[in-house]
């Protein structure tokens, strides 16, 4: 009986949640008069919306620039924040826990703080209306580095020092012993860094001016705010939903290690 209810809480949760995102989807594909009605199927169902956006601006392009901006502040942030948490869990220097309190410090810093000073950079760099402009901000982030930090540390030390006994080095006992162990933490911090860089709006809309370079919540913030809609709500959803799929497309996949992930990393340390 118990279980019985504790299943019918869950569905009642999951229809609460998933309704909005299953209305969204439905409504980009009704004709703009059936929007305002609550139920999702209608007999006119078509493709005309995402047509229009594809006409509007160039989605297309906009996708490939976030997934490349998105893939390569990924695969920085995982590479370089698992080298910091190694060093900070398992190197001892002088200033290891001092470095671990400014890099938390500064996880409550808003970014609007940093945003002009940093801009600024850019401009002096020259990277502004470039990828590089996009990607270099996003290529470390302090919450990574709590995590890999965190997560090293209930690895066993007996195994690292089994390891430099063999006569590792540490970017061989980071790379080719702790890595494969810590796929949990690895998948979370990409997952969390992709949803991140992919849904940024606010630092493309600064930097970047040329249409070309602009990435998929930049165009269509535009295209939503712009007037390109033509005050057209379906079309609005429909681009929404090609920005909202490919998050949810990647959290479903790796779902079991984000959430392994949170349940093993500890407050050791």
């Amino acid at each position: 009986m118990k279980t019985g209810v504790k299943y019918l809480v869950l569905v009642a949760g999951v229809l609460v949640f998933a309704y909005p995102f299953l209305w969204m989807i439905a409504s980009s594909l009704k004709p703009e008069v059936e929007i305002g009605r609550v139920g999702l199927w209608s007999d006119q169902f078509s493709l005309r919306s995402y047509e229009l956006v594809f006409t509007k601006i160039p989605i297309a392009r906009a996708f490939l620039n976030s997934l490349l901006v998105s893939l390569s502040a990924t695969v920085s942030v995982v590479f370089f924040g698992s080298m910091v948490g190694y060093a900070l869990a398992r190197l001892r220097f002088v200033g290891n826990r001092l470095l671990f309190v400014l890099i938390l410090f500064t996880m409550m810093i808003p970014f609007q703080i940093t945003l002009i000073p940093q801009y600024i950079l850019m401009v002096k760099l020259g990277w502004t209306d470039s990828y590089l402009g996009l990607i270099a901000p996003t290529t470390m982030s302090a919450l990574s580095i709590v995590l890999f930090r965190q997560f090293f540390l209930a690895i066993p030390q007996a195994l690292i020092d089994a390891a430099r006994i063999d006569g590792c080095g540490d970017f061989a006992i980071l790379f080719k012993i702790i890595w494969p162990l810590s796929k949990p933490v690895i998948v979370t911090v990409a997952l969390l860094t992709f949803m991140a860089s992919w849904n940024e709006v606010l630092w493309p809309l600064i930097i970047v001016r040329e249409r070309t370079l602009m990435t998929m919540p930049q165009i269509v913030t535009i295209f939503t705010m712009g007037g390109e809609a033509e005050s057209q709500l379906a079309s609005v959803l429909a681009a929404a939903t090609l920005l909202a799929l490919p998050v949810i497309i990647a959290y479903a996949f790796f779902q079991r290690y984000f959430i392994e992930s949170m349940a093993t990393t500890g407050l050791k340390g």
